[in-house]
């Protein structure tokens, strides 16, 4: 193209011109926002390859927050504060000059760091919220938020309780606070003890730096808690107890009182109604109010009580929580006060037992003529009675009447009840001889009741006559009879009656026996003169039979008749027969033996009661004997046996019953012994038809066994029993000995002789047959012996180890948890000997989880009993910390004789089956979750989580899913969404990862971040569940770069791939490319692009590249600018520069091709003279140039959030943080036209030279390094440098 060769122009000029301009090398500076004003902030540094003096400056709309200290040395100063929240990035000019060129001015952007200067702000505030009473412990009642303007640990943000109001222990105890500001119930609440909680709580930083110290930041605010109340009391009664009062006879509906009650949930206070409980009652309750009226007419006097009892029922309307009717009673107490209603009234009856029921107006009563004054009458019984109270029931009392005169009532006056006495007053009006009746008018006057006042009653009174005759008995003499024992009270005559003509007390009779003596016995009844037996005990036929007594009658007047009785004591069957003498008979056995049994009986003779019989008890040896049962003659039936007596004395104890013929039967008891004497009749007999016993080889003297045998004879002497073996084979080998066991019982010990060996190996046969002899000592006969066959057998030593059975070995498994406590397994044992006891027992436990040892996590879960039953014992077994217990086991032979007891160790392996008893866990999730809505297909993965479940089987097999998608604005307003992200479980070893994929297309207009909730549940019964929240940051439309090439689409993709590593190598960020297409602008440019390449610059972090900060980045490395020119690059963004027209630039290269040819005779006569010090600046620009192009900058990336001014854990904005060596010079100069590149992103504008362009023609006169002498090459030639491809390790491509 015809312009190229004008770009050497400028360079031409300013090598003529022998001093070049310096230049900046940095292009971002970094300051701490707690620096303090007057401090240094940064130091600017500019290189002049002339070494000429510097002078630095500042301008621009940011700079009033610095000041230039030294305008030499460059050093800058704050002279603002600055404050990283509101202004996290400044630009400022800053400009040098070497007094000689013009100044030099960059572009310089300054981060501010961040520091710990924000304490945590509360969001949304105030808190307050409402619980109900019932809520269960554990429940998230409240979720506060507090938000850090800083960034890293200094905005992760933990809380805590500080204070809780009431301020008591129990209620600090009450909640507790998640990391996420979650507030948990932690025990139950009650709304009668506090209806309002207010809790303090603390926000809290993780620190970080504050001028030059680490600090912590905190915040508090109070969340108020209102506790709603619940139905779950009774109500209560106020004012309690109730008692009131209403006069009898009171109008229907009058008030009583009123019952209040409450509903002690007093946050819903329900409707209460009000009952009587107690059904009869003559009152009425409002169920409304309470209010208690008389229902019924009250009469006191008829009521049970002047006070009733009322049992009142308060409900509320509505069911408790509990699903049961809240209720409560009380006791009213109404007293019913008395009305003057009643008039007194007389009533027949003493006043102890009178029930006021039937009113009387007769009485009759009586009194001895001529009493003395004073004298009541008797047999009245009057009582008067008021049934009013108080003052209401006193009335006076009066006589009228014809005989009113001759007697007087008392007392005059009564209050209430009283009895009344009718007293004579005139003893001389009182004349049986004159009337035998008087009649007196008795009144009751209530004098407080005028309208009813008075009650009368007509007294009759019977006079009675004095006593002047003596009683008199029909006969002079009664016979009387009474049976012996008679019980007491037994009537002996009925009616013996004497006669007196008096009338009154005078003809009244009074019946006794005379003498002391006979009224222990006997007793007559006072009135009627019937005699009964007083002491029946006392008579006693046999003792006495016949008894004389003289009975009294006495009248009133002490007047005496007396009669005689004569009573006879008839017999009763009392007494026992009486056995006469004692019976005791010796006999020897084989005989017979008889005796008479006798007795007397002194009930009368020649009656039933003393004829006498006899009989034998049913008894031991009753059937061997029989007896008269009138004589008494006894005998045996049949000879004695002595052996059949069991008694060791050989005694036959029979009882004989004498009894009488009598009613009731009397009998006594006899014993009649006989003594059998032993003769020796019997042989010894073996207890057993055979004996069998086993011994062990070589065990000289040893016992063998006994041989038992008795003999049936009952003496010493005739049962003795001696025994000896019969001479056989083998005989000789043992010895016996007797001794006694008991009376005919003796036994035979078997030995081994002391001097014979036996030896089991040498035995043809294992055993030695042998007879015994048994023989009675005493016998006539000593020939005679009874025998028995003994069989020895001879057993082997026990030497073999005993053997733990393989199979029994096998694997067991048991559920965790507890859940199979009891028996699990049974190991077996085996012993070759043929007597052994075996013993397992337990050597080792060993616990393991996998193949690694858990430790002794599992030592106490089974039980190894010493039969080998395998146990489990403990509820703690835990398939997580332990899938495997292996016991080491052995036995041991309790009956080991020689050798070993113990068998081989053995192992035992239980494994612990898994039941799904572990929630899934969430692994954490490093950096940041980045999504560019345009550039995300669905099925795109955006984020991961991962979780693992410690069950195992189904219940460690997790399946994610999204409960719920918010996208959180700018402005913290928040949006929620569905099925725009799904997740994809896929499981590698133990752990499960989530990959959270697009679902449906994204909106690309939309700015801030979502906040996905991903749920882990395991799959099998009982599941449990865990949530997480991943945040995914959106990067938007606004963060797209327009890359414009002078290449075609065709070879823009086909280069994408090279393209893509040049960009990253310099941004250290993810490419993403939206789209390729031709470029259809067709305004006139000094460079035609072909294509667009839309691009996002997306870091881990979040953060992502504006076209500014691109161009920044892209100019600071010089390789990846050459790189990407000779790929095609044209333009960064949307911005383009138009350019002269075709004719106008013809003549500018005319003009510029004369100028040239002026200048050129001026170059090279300079040129002769300049070649010196031309040639060292060419070398010292070699050096910078080489430096440059190996210039490799590391980068420091880290978290951010796109579209905000919020930064990453490092303090710094990673699209910008770049380091920067100012000892080395890039090339790049802004903003001055003293030096020219030909690589030059001014403007946002790239030129595509050709290959061929400014080629060296001149060589250096002076030797070279050849790699200075490549670099040269390669910046005038525009030689391709070796590519450099940097691959930023801080981000993935699976991060989206």
């Amino acid at each position: 193209m015809a312009w190229h060769p004008l770009l050497l122009f400028p360079f031409l000029v300013a090598a003529a011109s022998g001093n070049t301009a310096p230049f900046f090398n940095m292009t971002i500076v970094y300051v701490s926002e707690d620096l303090q004003i007057g401090e240094v902030a940064f130091q600017l540094t500019a290189f002049d390859t002339d070494g000429d003096k510097l002078s630095y400056s500042i301008s621009g709309t940011d700079s009033f927050y610095f000041s230039v200290a030294d305008a030499e040395t460059g050093v800058v100063t704050l002279r603002s504060l600055l404050d990283r929240e509101s202004q996290a990035r400044l630009t400022i000019l800053v400009a040098v000059s070497d007094g000689i060129n013009e100044a030099v001015t960059k572009r310089l952007t300054i981060i501010v760091e961040d520091c710990n200067d924000n304490a945590p702000v509360f969001q949304n505030l105030p808190y307050d919220t409402s619980v109900l009473e019932n809520t269960t412990a554990g429940s998230i009642i409240y979720t506060v938020f507090a938000n850090d303007s800083d960034t890293g640990t200094a905005a992760r943000v933990s809380y805590s309780i500080q204070e809780v109001i009431p301020d008591t222990t129990k209620n600090h105890q009450l909640f507790y606070i998640l990391f996420n500001g979650s507030v948990v119930l932690n025990g139950s609440l009650d709304y009668t003890m506090n209806t309002f909680f207010q809790l303090k709580i603390l926000a809290q930083d993780g620190g970080g730096p504050l001028r030059g110290e680490t600090v912590i930041q905190n915040s508090t605010t109070y969340l108020s808690i209102t506790v709603t109340d619940v139905p779950n009391l009774d109500p209560r009664f106020l004012n309690e107890p109730y008692s009131g009062s209403v006069p009898e006879g009171c109008p229907l509906g009058t008030t009583v009182l009123t019952v209040t009650a409450m509903d002690r949930d007093t946050g819903v206070n329900d409707e209460i109604s009000y009952s009587f409980i107690n059904a009869s009652v003559p009152f009425a309750i409002s169920a409304t109010t309470g209010t208690i009226t008389v229902s019924q007419l009250l009469d006191r006097e008829q009521l049970p009580s002047e006070e009733v009892l009322l049992e009142v029922r308060a409900r509320e309307k509505n069911l408790d929580i509990y699903g049961n009717v809240a209720q409560a009673t009380t006791l009213v107490t109404v007293l019913v006060t008395d009305v003057n209603d009643n008039k007194p009234q007389f009533y027949q009856c003493s006043l102890s037992n009178c029930d006021f029921i039937h009113t009387q107006s007769n009485f009759t009563g009586s009194i001895v003529e001529h009493s003395s004054s004073k004298v009541p009458v008797s047999n009245l019984n009057i009582v008067a009675h008021d049934p009013d109270k108080g003052i209401n029931s006193t009335f006076e009392l009066y006589l009228q009447g014809a005989s009113a005169s001759a007697f007087s009532v008392s007392p005059t006056r009564i209050a209430g009840t009283g009895e009344v006495q009718i007293l004579v007053q005139d003893p001389f009006a009182v004349d049986y001889e004159i009337t035998h009746v008087m009649v007196v008018q008795l009144i009751a006057n209530d004098t407080g009741n005028p309208t009813d006042c008075c009650s009368t009653a007509t007294v009759t009174i019977d006079l009675i006559d004095t006593n002047d005759h003596t009683p008199e008995f029909p006969q002079s003499t009664y016979s009387l009879s009474v049976k012996e024992n008679s019980p007491d009270g037994t009537v002996i005559a009925t009616n013996i009656t004497a006669y007196d003509p008096d009338s009154g007390a005078g003809g009244q009779i009074t019946y006794q026996l005379v003498t002391e003596s006979i009224q222990e016995i006997f007793m007559v009844n006072a009135t009627s003169g019937a005699v009964l037996v007083r002491n029946g005990s006392l008579l006693d036929r046999e003792m006495r039979s016949m008894y004389y007594a003289n009975l009294q009658a006495k009248d009133g007047g002490n007047r005496v008749g007396i009669t005689q009785l004569e009573i006879t004591v008839l017999d009763e069957n009392d007494n026992a027969p009486i056995i006469i003498g004692s019976y005791f008979i010796s006999v020897e056995e084989g005989q017979n033996v008889s005796t008479q049994i006798r007795a007397i009986d002194n009930d009368e003779e020649g009656t039933p009661n003393s004829h006498l019989g006899y009989e034998i008890v049913p008894g031991l040896y009753s059937d061997n004997f029989t007896i008269d049962q009138n004589t008494g003659d006894m005998h045996s039936n049949e000879p004695l046996d002595r052996e059949a007596v069991d008694n060791e004395e050989g005694q036959m104890v029979v009882t004989v019953e004498v009894y009488d013929h009598g009613v009731p039967q009397q009998s006594t008891m006899v014993n009649v012994t006989i003594t059998v004497a032993d003769v020796n009749d019997n042989m010894p007999v073996f207890l057993q038809q055979s004996y069998e016993f086993s011994i062990f080889e070589s065990s000289e003297g040893s016992f063998v066994g006994d041989v038992m045998a008795t003999d049936a004879d009952r003496t010493e002497i005739n049962s003795r029993i001696s025994f000896q073996l019969e001479r056989n084979t083998g005989s000789s080998n043992f010895l016996i000995s007797s001794s006694r066991l008991g009376l005919g019982r003796y036994s035979g010990r078997l030995s081994l002789d002391p001097d014979m060996s036996i030896d089991y190996d040498t035995m043809q046969e294992k055993f030695f047959s042998l007879v015994v002899l048994a023989e009675n000592t005493a016998a006539d006969n000593a020939g005679s012996a009874a025998s028995v066959p003994v069989l020895v057998n001879i057993l082997d030593v026990n030497d073999e180890p005993p053997t733990i059975l393989t199979s029994s070995l096998e694997d067991v498994s048991v559920s965790e948890n507890g859940t199979q406590l009891g028996l699990l397994h049974t190991v077996l044992a085996t012993d070759l000997d043929t007597n052994h006891s075996l013993v397992f027992e337990e050597l080792e436990v060993a616990c393991y989880k996998g193949d690694i040892s858990a430790g002794v996590v599992c030592w106490d879960w089974f039980v190894l009993l010493p039969n080998g039953s395998v146990l489990a014992n403990s509820l703690d077994i835990d398939y997580e910390l332990c899938d495997m217990v292996q016991l080491t086991i052995r036995v041991e032979d309790l009956y080991t004789q020689k050798g070993s007891q113990y068998s081989r160790n053995g192992t035992l392996k239980i494994w612990i089956t898994d039941i799904n008893d572990n929630a899934p866990i969430f692994l954490p999730v490093s950096g940041t979750f980045v999504v560019v809505p345009e550039i995300s297909p669905v099925d795109l993965q955006v984020a991961t989580v991962k979780a693992t479940d410690a069950d195992s089987g189904l219940g460690g097999v997790i399946v994610f899913s999204i409960i719920s998608t918010v996208l959180v604005e700018e402005d913290g307003v928040k949006r929620p969404f569905e099925n725009l992200f799904k997740v994809v479980t896929t499981a590698e070893q133990n752990t499960y990862t989530g990959s959270i994929q697009v679902a449906s297309n994204l909106d690309s207009s939309l700015k801030g971040q979502y906040q996905v909730t991903v749920e882990a549940q395991d799959s099998t019964a009982p599941q449990h569940t865990a949530q997480t929240t991943l945040n995914i940051f959106t990067v938007d439309q606004s963060y797209r770069i327009h890359l414009q090439f002078v290449t075609t689409v065709d070879e823009v993709q086909s280069n994408l791939e090279s393209i893509k590593v040049a960009l990253t190598s310099a941004t250290k960020a993810g490419v993403y490319v939206a789209a390729i297409r031709s470029y259809d602008d067709s305004r006139a440019a000094r460079v035609t692009p072909k294509s667009v390449m839309e691009v996002y610059f997306v870091y881990s972090n979040g953060t992502a590249l504006d076209v500014n900060q691109l161009s920044l980045l892209i100019q600071g490395d010089p390789l990846v600018l050459a790189n990407l020119v000779n790929l095609g690059l044209a333009v960064i963004g949307p911005g383009e520069v138009t350019e002269p027209s075709k004719e106008k630039e013809m003549i500018g290269i005319i003009a510029g091709l004369a100028a040239f040819l002026v200048l050129f005779i001026l170059v090279m006569t300079l040129a002769l003279v300049l070649t010196t010090r031309s040639y060292k600046r060419k070398l010292s620009a070699m050096k910078a140039l080489k430096a440059a192009t190996t210039l490799s900058p590391a980068v420091v990336q880290g978290a951010g959030i796109p579209g905000t001014n919020k930064y990453n854990a490092e303090r710094a904005n990673p699209m910008l943080n770049l380091s920067l060596d100012p000892s080395h010079d890039l090339g790049f100069h802004e903003e001055t036209s003293s030096l020219a590149s030909i690589n030059s992103l001014d403007e946002n504008k790239v030129d595509s030279p050709k290959e061929d362009n400014f080629k060296t023609k001149r060589k250096s006169p002076h030797p070279t390094d050849s790699t200075e002498d490549e670099v040269l090459a390669a910046a005038l030639n525009m030689k391709k440098p070796q590519k450099m491809a940097f691959d930023n390790s801080a981000f993935n491509t699976t991060d989206l």
